[in-house]
Formats: C-alpha cells, structure tokens, sequence
C-alpha cells in the first residue's frame, strides 16, 4: 500500500494559496502598459480600448484599471481626454538627454553590464532559434519592417527603440509570451542607454545589416545561424555600451 504524503499546513503555504493583493496587479498593469509605451510598442497619440475592454483583456477589475491609468497619468505616460471623442491616450515620453544618459549608465559597473548582456543574448539567441522553427514567412513582415526603420532612423533615440522593437518582435517571432515580456523588461531596463552608442551613423547600419541576417537565418530555418547571429547583435551592442562606461 503507498502512503500518500499529506501537505503541510504551515505559514508558507497558507501564503502561497492566500487572495492576491490588488496592489500587486495594479503594479502589473503599470509596469505592463508603462513598458509597452516607453519601449514604442504603443505609438504616441494612440487611443487605449476603453476601460472595460482594456480590462476585461488584462483579466482585472475596472477598478485595478483605473488605478493603473492614474498612475500612468502621474507619470506622464498616459493621457486623458473627457468628453466626445475622449479616452485614454498614450504619451510617448522624451528621451533623457545625452548627460542624463550618462549618469546612469555610471550606475552600472561593467561586470554589471557584461552580466546584462549575456543575459540579453541568451533571451535573443533563444528566440531566433525558436523563431526559425516555427514561424512562417508571412509571421516575419512586422520583423522586417521594423528592421527597415532602424536602418532608416534618423537619430539616436529612434535607433535604439527599432532596436529593441526588433528583439521584442524576435521573441514574438517565437511565439513566446514569456520570451516577449522578457524581452520588453529588459528593453525599458537598457533600451534608453543604447543611444549613447547610437549616434554613430556607421554603427546603425552595422546593425541593422546584422538584423538583417538574423531575419534571413530565422526565414531559411537555420536556427543554429539565427541563434548565434542574434546573440552576435547583442553583444557588440554590449561591448560598445562598456566601452562608453570606460570613458567616464
């Protein structure tokens, strides 16, 4: 006869099984839609879906919604209009300027930084190669055309959001979620900071000539190729954001 073990009782799972607090998934939404919108994945001036919709979509109450939004407002990334024609509308935020930049990438050290990026590159190198597997061509117009822009992009700050966006539509390329909020994570962590190596025009096309790859590999199946191109993409961003830290 088998004995089944019976659980425990104690503090620690009565936690685990314990109402989540509402705090907590009004954070979630902030730092849902906050990512979102600081990352570009929301265009500025965009309309939200109304409240009952947004959060029947999010799985939260209109309540936990709206708190959201009011924090979102206080932040300046989101704004409301009342009245015909009103809702919630996004509110691209401006880009720190080139000295704020700089002080906070002084807040990282370069172990730091290394760390990141190795990071960074196990995220991108998995979902090329889970891209590669799965996806079809027609799954890689939104990717290509973000590759477009960051080779078009005019200046730095829209360079490094096409970057990001393009490692972010790789994870979504994977048919990750996980993958994807991952990605967006570390992208509003980093994403800023890259315009500090972006103001090279030679360097944006260096880049968007290796995403450019990384797209072909993921088409052709090559997810070994798409893998290893893709983490090449981050590290060499990587080593040039430690080399800008060296200088100051």
């Amino acid at each position: 006869m088998v004995t089944v073990k019976q659980p425990t009782d104690g503090g620690a799972r009565r936690a685990v099984f314990a109402p989540v607090d509402n705090r907590a998934r009004v954070d979630a939404v902030v730092r849902r839609l906050g990512d979102a919108i600081e990352l570009g994945l929301l265009a500025d001036g965009e309309q939200l879906p109304g409240e009952s919709e947004l959060a029947g979509q999010l799985g939260v109450s209109t309540v936990t919604l709206r708190e959201a939004l009011m924090a979102l407002r206080q932040q300046g990334l989101v704004t409301t209009r009342r009245g015909r024609g009103g809702g919630s509308f996004v509110s691209l935020p401006d880009v720190p300027g080139e000295e704020r930049l700089k002080a906070r990438l002084q807040g990282w050290s370069t172990e730091e930084l290394r760390d990141l990026g190795d990071h960074w590159a196990a995220l991108s190198g998995a979902a090329a190669r889970l891209a590669a597997q799965r996806t079809e061509p027609d799954d890689l117009v939104q990717l290509r055309r973000t590759a477009v822009e960051l080779a078009e992009a005019e200046d730095a700050a829209a360079r490094s959001r096409m970057y990001g966006r393009v490692h972010v539509e790789l994870a979504a390329a994977a048919q990750s979620a996980r993958l994807t909020r991952e990605q967006v994570a570390l992208q509003t962590e980093v994403g800023a900071l890259l315009c500090l190596v972006f103001g090279d025009d030679e360097y944006r096309e260096e880049a968007a000539d290796r995403h450019r790859s990384v797209i072909s590999a993921v088409q052709d199946g090559a997810h070994a190729s798409a893998g290893t191109l893709a983490e090449r993409c981050v590290l060499e961003s990587t080593a040039r954001l430690i080399a800008v830290r060296l200088t100051l």
